[in-house]
């Protein structure tokens, strides 16, 4: 038997976790969006929607059937293979594993706005954006200087 509780104020309640879902899967597909990446804006903003929306079907649409975990088991499941479909590989390296690795933590902050933890995915999404932003400046900084030091210390075994 099938329970979707739409009385008082939770549909409401409901209706902006989605929109806090796909502000937050938004923010994250921006930033892939501006970096030319693949799995942009849209991509982002419908994980992290549908992820929000199968949450909150599992938690509230079927009281007490079930194991509610199990949903969430899929949706993790489910996302790994949306990712899997933006790798490719390229000569001797691997392509798109940070889109796929994106997308798999957008599913977690959409899950983490449909089980009613706000908070947590806010923090999530904050600490995602850094990584995304920062980390690669690191990356190119560190990638710069190595690569000047080797082809420094190539050039003395060269003399």
């Amino acid at each position: 038997m099938l329970h979707i509780d739409l009385s008082g104020n939770t549909l409401g309640i409901q209706t902006i976790n989605l929109v806090i879902a796909a502000v937050l899967g938004g923010l994250i597909g921006l930033e892939r969006e501006t970096g030319h990446r693949p799995a942009g804006l849209r991509t982002n903003m419908l994980v992290a929607v549908g992820s929000a929306l199968f949450t909150m079907l599992s938690l509230h649409a079927f009281p007490g059937i079930g194991d509610k975990g199990r949903v969430a088991a899929q949706i993790v499941s489910g996302i790994g293979f949306l990712g899997a479909g933006t790798l490719w590989r390229s000569q001797d390296e691997v392509k798109g594993l940070t889109t796929a690795a994106g997308l798999w933590t957008v599913a977690a902050i959409g899950m983490a706005v449909g089980a009613g933890l706000g908070l947590l995915a806010l923090s999530a999404t904050i600490i995602v954006l850094v990584i995304l932003t920062l980390m690669m400046r690191f990356e190119k900084t560190f990638m710069r200087i190595t690569t000047a030091r080797d082809k420094s210390a190539g050039n003395e075994s060269n003399s």
